[in-house]
């Protein structure tokens, strides 16, 4: 049987408010290096307010963030533009993100090296194909795959707790159990522009610097920024939902 002989101190963690909305936080992982999400755009479908929500909740704690948008062989050839430009968005403040699909044996090399030396959180829907990405990681780990409804298109559990893995000797992923909702907790308004990276140095030309929300102060930069598509729409829309309180989630 195993025995606990010390509690190591926590660095960090990563928390998101529980859905149940009854005031609780629950704590997904602690010590982590950095946090990887697996972002599908459907079968299940991954709202842009979700993947803000979960970025700005590792950015609160310090966390660097990556993306894997997966099943890029669902993904029409219309959609594809749309695809490079949500890639570049978070690209662009700093979120490096990869699109390929997991189940065409792909070339991991670029990502197997960022996840060299560090421990990773590993987050997304259910069916977003996290345990795809652990069994193509390290085959030993077998991990077992789950459905999608056909009629919800939401993935199965098959993940039900957090276990970490060795996928390399100094490389370490933390599996997640699939996540319908992400709830920030214990964030104000104030500072959640802070959490914001294309925000966070705009915010000072504000005319209330420090004290504007960035909803109607005149003389805003920050909104100035969303005007001139300096901000992307959709982050300064989802940073709305979130001020606002707002249930957008999923």
């Amino acid at each position: 049987s195993a025995t606990i002989e010390t509690i190591e101190p926590r660095k960090n963690q990563i928390v998101r408010q529980s859905a149940k909305k009854n005031g609780q936080a629950q704590v997904l992982a602690s010590n982590v290096d950095q946090a990887l999400l697996l972002v599908t755009k459907s079968h299940p479908r991954t709202s842009t307010g979700f993947i803000d929500r979960f970025l700005i909740s590792c950015e609160a704690y310090g966390i660097p963030q990556l993306m894997l948008i997966n099943k890029k062989d669902l993904i029409s050839s219309e959609e594809i533009q749309e695809i490079e430009t949500l890639r570049n968005l978070y690209e662009h403040i700093g979120v490096k993100t990869f699109f390929l699909c997991l189940i065409d044996h792909p070339d991991l090399t670029e990502l197997r090296k960022l996840l060299r030396g560090k421990t990773t959180m590993l987050s997304g829907h259910s069916g977003s194909g996290k345990s795809t990405l652990l069994n193509v990681l390290a085959p030993e780990v077998q991990q077992s795959v789950g459905e999608i409804s056909d009629y919800s298109e939401k993935g199965v559990h098959t993940t039900t707790f957090a276990e970490i893995f060795q996928i390399e000797p100094d490389a370490w992923i933390i599996d997640t159990p699939g996540i319908k909702e992400w709830g920030l907790s214990d964030m104000g308004e104030q500072e959640l522009s802070d959490y914001f990276p294309e925000m966070r140095e705009i915010r000072l030309n504000c005319k209330f610097g420090s004290k504007c929300i960035h909803l109607h102060e005149p003389q805003c930069a920050v909104r100035t920024a969303v005007e001139n598509g300096q901000i992307a729409s959709s982050r300064y829309e989802s940073y709305l939902s979130m001020i606002s309180g707002e249930d957008n989630r999923k």
